[in-house]
């Protein structure tokens, strides 16, 4: 295979990082290696929530319904995403967490890819790093 090519599956691949498909978290050569954005494919069972909020965000992120009913709470506000390709997009600073209402499958794509923001594994959280 070219190693400038990557062929796989979100589920599959997803599950082995916590969903976390792309960004600067991948080994160098991996052509899934980006500093510019990170991609993660999310499925929630209902009731999942991130452990705790995201607080002094320093990327954009973008987060779209694939199925199922999804919470994004942001200071003073929830969004409640219930159609499938409702999505919701908040810039850098604005702190946040998340509620899957129901089971959930949900796409983020955040940008740039640094490191941080990790919850202890075995918790909800962002990729490692």
């Amino acid at each position: 295979m070219d190693d400038t090519v990557y062929v796989g599956n979100a589920g599959r691949d997803g599950a082995l990082d916590r969903g976390w498909l792309l960004g600067h978290f991948r080994d160098p050569g991996d052509p899934r290696r980006s500093e510019d954005v990170e991609v993660k494919w999310s499925v929630h069972p209902r009731g999942d929530r991130r452990a705790q909020w995201v607080r002094g965000e320093a990327r954009t992120a973008f987060l779209v319904l694939v199925s199922g009913r999804f919470r994004v709470e942001l200071p003073g506000r929830s969004v409640v995403l219930e159609r499938q390709g409702d999505y919701v997009v908040w810039g850098r600073g604005v702190d946040h967490s998340w509620f899957a209402e129901e089971e959930s499958v949900v796409l983020t794509v955040r940008w740039p890819s640094i490191p941080g923001y990790a919850v202890p594994r075995g918790e909800s959280s962002p990729p490692p790093g």
